[in-house]
């Protein structure tokens, strides 16, 4: 069983799936469609996505503001999860993505890629960081229990 990420934007969707043994993420692919509400064909691809990589699990980055509340991103954010999870079959857990776009945004300086490219890579490197902290604290999870 594999996990997928997915950062979720207004015209985007980023996708991350793990490996087999949930230790990496890896990004896959942006999922981008014309309007915010038009939301059918994405689902539809992020199902096949799911049946692909026999994914289990679904994480999905939840973006609170940082001062710890949520706002209206949120909202659209819960609402997609109920969706994700009606078209897949699958569970869906919000994960707290503050700081990952900066995290991508970084990641992609620091590589070398050009200020007019970063925006055709940033929500699936986001969305490997998203699924890459939960798979990180499921580690420590699974360490702690070890003691």
């Amino acid at each position: 069983m594999r996990i997928m990420g997915l950062d979720f934007g207004s015209k985007t969707v980023g996708t991350a799936v793990s490996d087999p043994l949930l230790v990496t993420a890896q990004s896959l692919e942006i999922i981008r469609r014309k309007s915010p509400d038009k939301l059918r064909r994405t689902l539809a691809r992020i199902q096949e996505l799911a049946a692909e990589y026999e994914v289990g699990k679904i994480v999905l980055g939840y973006p609170k503001n940082m001062n710890n509340t949520e706002g209206e991103r949120c909202e659209k954010t819960k609402e997609f999860k109920r969706m994700v999870e009606q078209r897949t079959n699958l569970p869906v857990i919000l994960w707290d993505e503050r700081l990952s776009t900066v995290a991508a945004d970084r990641i992609m300086m620091d590589s070398g890629v050009r200020r007019e490219n970063r925006k055709e890579y940033v929500d699936k490197i986001a969305a490997g960081i998203i699924l890459q902290g939960y798979l990180d604290s499921l580690a420590q999870e699974s360490a702690g229990h070890d003691n």
